[in-house]
């Protein structure tokens, strides 16, 4: 089955092709052709996301993202493709909330001719909505000109099941860690597609404490790569000094009796900190980096570990955003070791945002006969 991924939640626009075969237990997947736009140059300069921002920049790079896969896949097929009428007006009133869009479609697409696709798939939640529905709203426009069905995809599903496109098979029942800018859960996966979120942030996502920590210190957006950088530099300075760090930050709920996490606490910690210091120096910046990081990841590993002891996984999965992280990775490694169970972990390209993980997820659905046409787009979607 050859599938059309659409991926529009946030700031990366992605598209890709994938040709899908294979149980719901080991699927294969070929990626026929695969391309990603990132707005993150675009969003550094003002400290985060513009929603109505990143909506009109999928709105320009979507279309030749496209045609970048379809020749990629060289399905990409110049013909006399007569629309009529009426099947115009519908596109239309399909793209009627993007404007912008509607003139490069006509412009690009109506001159192609029919690809050998046999389904579409796109994110319809969680993330951004006036993002998501220019995804939303650009597969069902094309699902009406190539008469192609359309199906929605959850983004945090799609994280869940990253590590198929690599070829990796989940064994189950399986435990995920999600980590994002948007989303901090451990989710329970007693048989493919059904989920049990067994914890998630009460407050702050691990992704935003790192985007505000950062922003305290003074540090760019992303906030994630530029803590761990400093963190990555001071613990070689003190293996090399062997000193001691001078900030002590508090492990929020390490202890709680449940599986739910908090970093807003932690996020003030670090601000009450940093006002007591008169003249912060590269030096304090690098030492809380340091103390933040490790705060975070002894948090996650802590509960993470709570959750197999009790559901006794046999495989566990760190996916999102932040699992590009390297401390917080070689900690989950070393859980995982320490707890005989397999662990799964994407390649960064796969950890970000990405139309390959939607694709995936769309398969697997489409095959459980799960899959459904995205009405609306869900901000709040849960698993």
């Amino acid at each position: 089955m050859k599938i059309l991924a659409i991926e529009t939640s946030c700031d990366e626009t992605a598209i890709a092709l994938i040709d899908a075969t294979g149980t719901i237990l080991k699927p294969k997947f070929k990626i026929l052709g695969d391309a990603l736009h990132s707005q993150v140059a675009l969003h550094e300069q003002y400290g985060g996301v513009f929603p109505m921002m990143a909506k009109r920049e999928h709105q320009k790079n979507i279309i030749p993202l496209l045609l970048h896969v379809l020749k990629k896949a060289k399905i990409l097929t110049k013909g006399k493709y007569i629309i009529n009428k009426s099947l115009l007006a519908k596109i239309k009133k399909i793209l009627a909330r993007e404007p912008e869009l509607l003139v490069e479609f006509e412009k690009h697409l109506l001159a192609l001719a029919k690809p050998n696709i046999d389904a579409i798939v796109v994110t319809e939640g969680p993330g951004l909505e006036p993002t998501l529905w220019v995804g939303i709203n650009f597969a069902l426009a094309l699902g009406k000109l190539w008469d192609i069905p359309v199906y929605g995809v959850n983004h945090m599903e799609g994280h869940f099941l990253s590590p198929l496109v690599e070829g990796s098979h989940i064994t189950y029942p399986a435990l995920s860690l999600l980590i994002s800018g948007g989303h901090t859960e451990l989710v329970l996966s007693p048989k493919p597609l059904v989920y049990k979120i067994l914890g998630k942030t009460r407050d702050d996502a691990v992704g935003e404490a790192f985007d505000k920590v950062a922003r305290i210190l003074g540090l760019p957006y992303p906030g994630g790569p530029a803590i761990s950088r400093l963190a990555d530099q001071a613990r070689k300075e003190l293996r090399i000094k062997n000193q001691e760090l001078s900030f002590t930050l508090p492990r929020p709920m390490l202890h709680s009796k449940d599986l739910d996490f908090s970093f807003s606490g932690l996020k003030t910690a670090v601000l009450y900190t940093v006002q007591k210091i008169e003249n912060i120096t590269n030096e304090n910046k690098k030492s809380l980096a340091k103390e933040f990081e490790d705060a975070v990841t002894e948090v996650l590993v802590y509960k993470t570990a709570k959750a197999i002891e009790v559901h006794k996984p046999k495989t566990l999965i760190l996916a999102g955003g932040v699992s590009a992280n390297k401390n917080i990775r070689k900690e989950i490694q070393k859980l995982a070791k320490k707890q005989k169970v397999k662990l799964l972990l994407p390649k960064q390209k796969l950890s970000t945002d990405n139309a390959l993980m939607i694709g995936v997820a769309g398969y697997l659905n489409i095959k459980s006969k799960k899959a459904k046409t995205p009405k609306k787009a869900n901000g709040n979607l849960s698993l």
